[in-house]
């Protein structure tokens, strides 16, 4: 894991910059963050652990500066790939706009080569890396939240890393609202839902409809009321 070292000049030369956002409490978060850089081989097609130390700026931004610094900046860039990691949460690889694949695994970028006379080609931009909640989060008390798991709707096979979202509005002024998780290893998911369903029966009966997707066309959908189903283990078949 990447040790942050704190920065000293608020000018620094980077081929990537990273923010890590908390998506449950909806803020930007760096303590507790780690991060793993990968350089990818050409000649082996594998991708090599870094000890390159990782940088927060004050901005709490994670960025690599002088990682494409060499002799010789007309050689050709090389790929790097970071991985993230807090406790309790999953970070959720796909930028904004960028459909969902579980098969993603860390941040790909390129580091274009530069020296002294030959500056960076390429300026890079910040990307937002979102944190969602993840099976072992600790959501606090009175927190409502419903558990199960992601599998095959033919195999029965569990799906690790699937997303699992719902969303709605609220019923007083229309507001959006969403709640987003990601499965571990084994398929299990915990999603909060801390706001209003829609009318389901006599109150306080609610309905919320929750969405699972493994990659694009792999998706899977469940219907959950409550409270009538709040300690059920929901079962998300995805085909």
């Amino acid at each position: 894991m990447s040790l942050f070292q704190p920065v000293e000049t608020s000018v620094l030369v980077s081929p990537a910059w990273f923010v890590p956002f908390d998506e449950f409490a909806r803020r930007v978060r760096s303590a507790g963050v780690t991060t793993e850089l990968f350089r990818f081989d050409p000649d082996g097609g594998d991708w090599i652990r870094q000890d390159t130390p990782a940088v927060r700026t004050p901005s709490a931004a994670i960025a690599y500066p002088e990682l494409g610094r060499r002799r010789g900046a007309g050689a050709g860039p090389e790929r790097f790939r970071v991985l993230f990691s807090a406790a309790g949460y999953q970070p959720l690889y796909p930028a904004d706009g960028e459909p969902f694949d579980a098969a993603v695994r860390g941040i790909e970028f390129e580091a274009v080569p530069y020296d002294d006379t030959h500056p960076p080609a390429v300026l890079s931009e910040p990307r937002l890396v979102r944190l969602l909640p993840g099976v072992a989060f600790p959501y606090g008390p009175g927190v409502r939240t419903v558990y199960g798991a992601v599998v095959d709707a033919g195999t029965r096979e569990p799906i690790p890393n699937a997303l699992v979202e719902a969303e709605g509005t609220t019923s007083k002024d229309g507001a959006p609202w969403q709640e987003r998780t990601l499965a571990d290893a084994y398929g299990q998911f915990r999603l909060s839902l801390r706001w209003e369903g829609e009318p389901d029966g006599p109150a306080p009966g609610q309905l919320f409809h929750l969405h699972a997707t493994e990659r694009p066309g792999r998706t899977g959908s469940l219907d959950v009321r409550l409270p009538a189903e709040r300690d059920r283990r929901h079962l998300i078949a995805i085909s």
